[in-house]
């Protein structure tokens, strides 16, 4: 399994000061099949902890991803400031989460190269996270 941040969703999760062992636990979570949406086209919904605090008044997070594949983080909003995403910014989503999925290895190393992904390790095993990530 692969995990990855898309460049705007890193900026978004270094000024929320969101871990990358938060986002970590949220992959975990859809590896063991507990998903908070499923937005159709490779895309889900998951929760993640504001810091100090419980997933339910945290960030929502919208991610490309494949089972036992990729996972790419692609946005991300508070529930406070947003209540959901409308539907043009879902179609949107879903193309870039197609696009991204069906991604070969060469493009993916291409983007981690230009810095349009950061990867952010993650053990065989679902749920272990690997120190000498992107965590800031």
């Amino acid at each position: 399994m692969r995990v990855f941040k898309t460049r705007w969703f890193a900026k978004f999760a270094r000024r929320e000061r969101i871990a990358d062992t938060s986002l970590l636990d949220a992959i975990a979570r859809a590896e063991r099949g507990i998903v908070d949406a499923d937005l159709g086209g490779g895309l889900i919904k998951q929760r993640v902890a504001r810091a100090g605090q419980g997933r339910s008044g945290g960030y929502r997070t919208i991610l490309a991803y494949r089972i036992g594949d990729r996972a790419v983080f692609l946005f991300g909003f508070a529930k406070h400031r947003m209540d959901d995403i409308g539907p043009d910014e879902l179609r949107a989503l879903r193309a870039s989460a197609t696009q991204m999925l069906e991604a070969d290895p060469a493009a993916i190393d291409r983007a981690i190269a230009d810095d349009s992904f950061q990867e952010i390790a993650y053990d065989e095993e679902p749920g272990i996270w690997k120190p000498g990530t992107w965590e800031h």
